[in-house]
């Protein structure tokens, strides 16, 4: 099969996350067809997680070609890029504080980032409750996408932006995602202004992280007077259960976490003990490193689906890179076979560079020596 010009060639994203999103609203502007399929009921179907520091070198240049820039800085928040180390009694050792025009990478919360680029799509380019079971046809297409509701749909491409357990990936790569030896749990605090004061002092705007060596602690604000807290241990991936546990058991989790954090200081503690429901388990994964395919002119991939990294503050700004970079690459291309590879050349050396960088970087939580403030601050 000869590939087609993208003007005329049935492109279909897979997952409406920031960068699935981002690709699409950059085709859309430059007047290309594009389909969006979601394995979510609907936008408002799950909490869509924390806050997100967008980056000026590309996270933001993502959303100049998106044409949103002016209306993200209208949503985002500059103060939240403070940034605190504290020590394990809760005092402050190293604290940055924004000067009141920075804005290289101020934070903004996923739902309002996601809800920003779901309003500038044309409607019914996402096709909510279809989840990708996996892709079919061959290498040199038409691809057949093979939906977990028994529907199929034939394209000319599909792009993988289905994260971390991507389906897309498979049609390219035996690679799955590793266990880094590193867990993250994440406590929820609402109206924290109100009901938790202490912990929204020890916080402040932005961001909060503490370790001794052996474990660590990194608090967020979010929007909507919202808290967000990451314990982060070196533990095995199943220690909940493994421990006699059930995941919903919080009381007896959070006994678990008390021994572990023991010598802490009762302040610190708070962030244990304090939390408004449920514990989420977040066990940190990463593709191996490099990660790379061989070039085929109907599938590729973006994000976490081509390059899973420890969540070091880069995840989602080059998710949103790679997006613009291979909807302009299609924009401007002949065929999509020539915008695949012109896009898969920039973008698998850039990935596999900080991929490298921070590979293992999630040991470095633990760590009293972790790097000042805003130098590379985490971002699970």
């Amino acid at each position: 099969m000869t590939s087609p010009s993208p003007s005329e060639a049935r492109i279909s994203i897979i997952g409406a996350g920031p960068g699935g999103l981002t690709c699409a609203r950059i085709l859309q502007r430059h007047g290309l067809a594009v389909t969006v399929h979601d394995r979510d009921a609907g936008p408002d179907a799950r909490d869509q997680g924390g806050t997100l520091d967008l980056h000026a070198d590309n996270g933001q240049i993502a959303l100049r070609e998106a044409g949103l820039l002016d209306e993200f800085f209208e949503l985002a928040r500059p103060e939240g890029q403070e940034m605190r180390r504290l020590n394990t009694a809760g005092a402050i050792t190293s604290h940055q504080v924004p000067a009141p025009d920075e804005l290289f990478k101020p934070e903004i919360d996923r739902g309002r980032l996601r809800d920003l680029l779901l309003g500038s799509l044309h409607p019914g380019t996402v096709r909510w409750g279809h989840g990708l079971d996996h892709v079919g046809g061959p290498a040199h297409g038409p691809r057949l996408l093979h939906f977990t509701d028994g529907t199929t749909t034939e394209t000319d491409l599909v792009i993988g932006a289905d994260g971390a357990f991507s389906r897309v990936r498979r049609a390219l790569s035996p690679a799955v995602p590793r266990y880094t030896g590193i867990s993250f749990l994440e406590a929820w605090f609402s109206d924290v202004d109100a009901r938790h004061p202490d912990i929204a002092e020890l916080v402040g705007q932005g961001g909060a992280h503490a370790a001794d060596g052996e474990r660590g602690m990194f608090a967020q604000r979010n929007g909507d007077d919202h808290i967000r807290v990451y314990l982060i241990q070196r533990l095995p991936a199943d220690w909940i259960t493994a421990g006699g546990l059930a995941p919903k058991d919080t009381a007896g989790i959070r006994a678990r976490l008390l021994e572990h954090y023991a010598l802490w200081s009762p302040r610190m503690k708070q962030l244990i003990t304090d939390n408004d429901g449920p514990y989420v388990d977040r066990p940190i994964l990463a593709l191996p490193v490099p990660h790379t395919w061989e070039h085929t002119p109907t599938a590729t991939l973006l994000g976490d689906a081509a390059h899973l990294m420890p969540p070091l503050g880069v995840g989602v700004n080059l998710a949103m890179l790679d997006a613009s970079d291979l909807a302009l690459s299609l924009a401007n291309a002949a065929t999509v076979g020539d915008a695949v590879r012109a896009y898969e050349k920039t973008m698998l050396p850039r990935s596999a560079e900080t991929a490298r960088a921070l590979e293992g970087g999630a040991e470095h939580l633990l760590t009293t020596d972790f790097p000042d403030p805003g130098d590379d601050d985490p971002r699970p």
